[in-house]
């Protein structure tokens, strides 16, 4: 007879090898692939940013002509928005999301599966074809009529555009998964009160991944359809408008500034909690300013196009809510001050980070108040004030939080702790390097230095202001390379850490570390909006699943009480290949509107095997709780 925890450890493990590899649903290894992913992307966008820092260094540098400066900015930036930004941040949900919960998958395994080799595919979709230098060159955001079919023959706008469907349908899937996965499989006694601000913050940003990346999918479509079978939604000559086009394009990108920004808010709370050791000072004004961002959000795109001539009285609307958007976000800081101030923090690397974060997220967001101002916003559009101004809010708002959060969860995927000293000499370094890189570009703004040139005269007195922000890039590139290294060797050479190396509030430090392939031995039950520091040496469990299915629990959306189990899919290779046959059909209808026809048939096969009905035994013993 198996013992039931050892029968529970087979019934989810994978199987082994390359099979095991291909057909995995274990969010854990998903999560860590999409991070491993972004983790590379990030190192090649860095190195074209170094390569352009380089070039702008100093007056009239050969270094680079105006085509490949072009392509290393669009592909800098494509790949820093749409093939890091978004999807570390659904990793992280993907892979912190059930252990929070006390879960042992999502509501939706395979669909993980699904969304991650459709990333890897818009992954390979972009750098592929730098590869054999068919690079887009237009900007990562493609505006026609540039973009139409016009002004850029060839192939390098069509991979650009079906690049961002091959992301947005994975950021959907995983959204999805995320959203359904929160509001279904809570533990018992998590009520909606008691959730963390993580979870509230995952589930937010979920909700807006739906509603703004169909905009971005549609005007991607309809950009690919005006060059493919001559459509005319963005020729003014033929009855469209071009600005129609940045209109759909900015309902999605402005949104996604906070589809990035909203879960790393939830890393800031939950380390400022564990470090402060007290939970956050105003809970619930802080979900509601989550809330009110995500509202906020959708209704001030139109002020990156204040210099496109709308009426002044929209612009208004758009400045005034522009402004009103800070008004949550410093709620939020002076919660995390609050937190601060009334405990004993702890200053480790983590907790650094979210330090430095707070410190240049201020600054982001101070720049931002002023170019939300239209008349200013004129004479700053296209000047390197604005490039300072995304670069402190999408890396101090975005990448601080993520670093911080790598550092603070990395002992729960390992088992082991990250070097302190070479985490704090990475952090000196990147926060340094960064700041010296970027806060510069406001200066050159002002003194009316356009972006997205490739060289300059001697005369126009930029050369010592870029050379300084070129020096602070290249400490931040070599501070992030100790990052990198640190996390690499901390694997094998880092401290043991335990179940709970920080003295965590939240589920995911009851479970060992790293965690099993069914993650608990039995769904926790939830007294407290911390359950570990309630009571951590008796926390209630919920028994009664079974061991040698693989099942998971099913609560009630509100009160989060039991409901029923739910069979949970186990490993298989149809994610794999459904995802296939979607890249098939994406890549082919570049070519042929006919693919689209074509490519719907291996598509429904690999969908139709997917969802196959499979018999189970029904598990119908009593769910209970246990102290």
């Amino acid at each position: 007879m198996i013992p039931d925890l050892t029968r529970l450890r087979l019934t989810w493990s994978d199987p082994p090898g390359l099979w095991g590899f291909l057909t995995t649903v274990d969010h854990k290894r998903i999560a860590a692939r999409y991070v491993f992913t972004a983790v590379a992307m990030l190192f090649l966008a860095g190195m074209l940013a170094l390569d352009m820092r380089l070039q702008l260094s100093a007056p009239d540098m050969g270094r680079m002509g105006p085509q490949l400066y072009d392509e290393s900015f669009t592909l800098h930036g494509s790949t820093m928005l749409f093939l890091v930004s978004v999807p570390v941040m659904e990793a992280m949900g993907i892979w912190l999301v059930p252990l929070m919960l006390g879960q042992r998958n999502l509501a939706f395994p395979r669909l993980a599966a699904f969304s991650y080799w459709l990333y890897l595919g818009g992954v390979l979709m972009l750098w592929i074809p730098h590869i054999l230098d068919i690079t887009p060159d237009l900007g990562w955001f493609e505006y026609p009529p540039l973009s139409g079919p016009g002004y850029s023959p060839g192939h390098r706008t069509d991979i650009w555009a079906q690049m961002i469907t091959f992301t947005e349908v994975a950021a959907l899937s995983a959204s999805v998964n995320i959203a359904a996965t929160i509001i279904k499989m809570r533990p018992p006694g998590m009520t909606l009160a008691r959730m963390p601000v993580f979870i509230w913050a995952m589930l937010i940003a979920s909700l807006m991944t739906m509603v703004a990346l169909p905009a971005v999918m549609l005007v991607t479509s309809m950009l690919i359809a005006d060059r493919l079978v001559s459509t005319q939604f963005f020729t003014p000559a033929g009855g469209g408008d071009a600005l129609l086009f940045q209109h759909l394009f900015w309902f999605f990108g402005h949104p996604e500034v906070y589809i990035i920004f909203v879960p790393a808010i939830g890393f800031v709370t939950a380390i400022v909690e564990t470090f402060s050791r007290r939970p956050i000072f105003g809970h619930i004004a802080m979900v509601l300013s989550l809330l009110s961002i995500a509202v906020l959000a959708f209704g001030l795109w139109v002020h990156h196009m204040f210099a496109v001539g709308l009426p002044r009285l929209g612009n208004d609307f758009y400045t005034a809510a522009s402004m009103a958007i800070a008004l949550p976000a410093g709620i939020q800081i002076f919660c995390w001050i609050a937190t601060l101030w009334s405990g004993r923090p702890r200053l480790d690397t983590p907790l650094l980070w979210i330090l430095g974060f707070i410190a240049t997220f201020v600054i982001g967001g101070l720049s931002g108040v002023m170019t939300a101002s239209a008349p200013l916003d004129l004479q700053l559009h296209d000047t390197y004030f604005v490039v300072a101004h995304f670069h402190y809010v999408l890396v101090g708002g975005a990448m601080f939080p993520l670093f911080g959060a790598l550092c603070y969860w990395y002992p729960k995927a390992t088992g082991r702790l990250m070097s302190e000293f070479w985490g704090r000499i990475a952090f000196a370094l990147i926060l340094g390097g960064f700041n010296l890189g970027f806060f510069p570009m406001h200066i050159l703004g002002l003194m009316g230095m356009p972006r997205r040139i490739y060289t300059y005269g001697p005369e126009m007195g930029w050369g010592w202001l870029n050379l300084v922000a070129t020096l602070g890039s290249v400490i931040a590139v070599a501070g992030g390379l100790v990052f990198v290294a640190n996390a690499w060797l901390s694997r094998t050479r880092g401290v043991a850490a335990g179940a709970d190396p920080w003295g965590g509030a939240t589920l995911e430090w009851a479970t060992p570390s790293p965690p099993p392939p069914h993650n608990f031995d039995a769904t926790p039950v939830v007294a407290h909006i911390a359950p570990l520091w309630d009571d951590p040496h008796n926390l209630p469990v919920m028994i009664g699943m079974a061991s040698d299915r693989r099942q998971v629990l099913v609560t009630s959306a509100i009160d989060a009480h039991p409901q029923y189990r739910q069979k949970s899919a186990g490993p298989s290779i149809w994610p794999v290949i459904a995802a296939l046959a979607v890249t098939a059909m994406f890549i082919g209808s570049i070519f042929t509107a006919w693919a689209v026809a074509w490519g719907a048939i291996p598509i429904a096969i690999a969908l139709a095997c997917w969802f196959w009905p499979q018999r189970d035994r029904a598990h119908t013993g009593p769910l209970r709780v246990r102290t």
